[in-house]
Order: structure tokens, then C-alpha cells, then sequence
């Protein structure tokens, strides 16, 4: 751990220029990094760099910068998200490295997230997911109207826990089967636990179970990567509902 000094490091990173292009790790040597930098800002800095040597600056996915948005998923020395616990790239600091440490930044490694450039993925198989979903038919009107409908409380802040997935995709890049099951279930369960989730409950579970398989994500062999490596502590129960949800659904739409 460094926690004063500003220090050097190698960034071993994968560049590959398109989805239908060969990519190959690439060495870089990043000085004079201030331990209290984002790891993402130290991106920033060495994309400076390359683009004063007139090179390609490495193409990485990022926006809020405060672990919400689920954009700056990376692999950094074969962890998803890095090596703190239940955080996101964005609010790794390289307080976690040392003087001389090679770093190895990868992009999530998924047939179901094709690369589009370097370190950014295609997620929007995830987007496809939640639109199989579709909408709810309860009109809640204005957030007095909503209030107005009595939910248990322990559904409420189950329900509430599974709504904090913010699709980032690290359940499927820990996954050694690749699988969306975890992101699929957090989806399936928010709404599921609700009153005004009840009316589409059946179709939405089929019809978002149908569309990861449509996506080819692979299946859950209860390993518990996704639980461990989830920013936001989502936890494998939401398999579970959802495994449950959708055969009662496949049981109810035969009668």
C-alpha cells in the first residue's frame, strides 16, 4: 500500500482498434502517480500522454464516476472491478498499488459483451433484458398516489436492495459460465416483490428469461462469483425468486 509518495507504474493494457480486430496487451509506463488518483484518472493521465505523442488514447467506458452507473467495468490484475470488495473501478485508488507494480487492465471477457474498442464492451444485451420485460400496467400516478398502496415492509426494502443492480455486468464477467442470471433475477425480483409488479408477474419472468437465453448468456452452477464481485452486494437469493417466478409462470400459462 502507498499512501504518500508519488510513485511509478506499467499498465499492461488490451488494445484492440474494433470488434472484428486482432488485440494484443500493450505496455505503458505511467510516472508521477499521486496515490489519492482514481484509477481511472490515472487512465486520464496516461490517455494526456499518448495523445502528446500523438497516439491513440485508450478507448475505456466511464461517465458518473461514482460507482452508479455501472460504466467503467474493467478486470485489473484478473479481478472484476479490481481487488476492493463490492466498488467499482471508479472508486478504485491507486493508494492499492505500489512503486514498480505492473498493472494488468482487461475489458470484461464475455461472448455475450463483443468488444468495441479496447476496454469498452457492448452491454446492451442487458438493456434487451429489461426491455423483454416491459412496463407495468398499475398506474401510480404521482408519488403521493404511489404511496398510497401498502407494501410490506420487508418486500419493500428486499425489493428495494434487488432495484440497486446497476448493471454493470461483473456477475456476468466473474461468471466462469458467463451467466446474466444474477442481473436477470435482481430485475424479475424488484418488481416481482411488489404489489404493482403483480399484474404482468408471469409474462415479465418468462419473457426476461427468454430473452438472456435469446442473448446466449450461459447458465448459474451456484459458484458465487457474481455475489462476491457485485458493487452493490446483490445477492444470489434474487436467483432463486427468479428460478421460482418462472416456473410457476411456465406452470400457471399452461391451465
Amino acid at each position: 500500500m502507498n499512501n504518500s509518495k508519488h510513485f511509478n507504474v506499467t499498465i499492461r493494457v488490451w488494445r484492440q482498434s474494433g470488434p472484428d480486430e486482432q488485440g494484443r496487451m500493450v505496455p505503458y509506463e505511467v510516472k508521477d502517480i499521486s496515490p489519492d488518483m482514481s484509477f481511472l484518472e490515472m487512465i486520464d493521465v496516461l490517455n494526456e500522454n499518448l495523445i502528446k505523442k500523438n497516439e491513440q488514447p485508450i478507448t475505456v467506458e466511464s461517465d458518473c464516476r461514482e460507482g452508479i452507473c455501472g460504466c467503467c467495468g474493467l478486470v485489473v490484475n484478473g479481478e472484476v472491478h479490481g481487488p476492493d470488495e463490492h466498488s467499482t473501478v471508479c472508486q478504485l485508488h491507486m493508494r492499492r498499488f505500489k512503486d514498480g507494480d505492473i498493472i494488468t487492465v482487461e475489458p470484461w471477457r464475455v461472448r455475450s459483451f463483443p468488444i468495441i474498442k479496447d476496454l469498452a464492451v457492448d452491454r446492451s444485451a442487458l438493456d434487451r433484458i429489461i426491455q423483454a420485460g416491459g412496463y407495468i400496467s398499475v398506474n401510480t400516478g404521482a408519488a403521493p398516489d404511489a404511496n398510497s398502496i401498502p407494501v410490506n415492509k420487508d418486500n419493500a426494502e428486499e425489493a428495494m436492495d434487488s432495484a440497486a443492480c446497476i448493471g454493470c455486468g461483473a456477475c456476468v464477467a466473474a461468471c466462469p459460465n458467463g451467466a446474466a442470471m444474477l442481473f436477470t433475477g435482481a430485475k424479475i425480483s424488484q418488481l416481482a416483490l411488489l404489489p404493482q409488479g403483480e399484474p404482468e408477474k408471469q409474462t415479465r419472468a418468462l419473457n426476461m428469461v427468454a430473452a438472456m437465453d435469446c442473448e446466449k448468456f450461459g447458465n448459474c452452477s451456484n459458484e458465487y462469483e457474481c455475489e462476491a464481485v457485485c458493487p452493490k452486494d446483490i445477492k444470489v437469493s434474487n436467483i432463486a425468486r427468479m428460478n421460482r417466478e418462472f416456473m410457476l409462470a411456465n406452470l400457471f400459462s399452461k391451465h
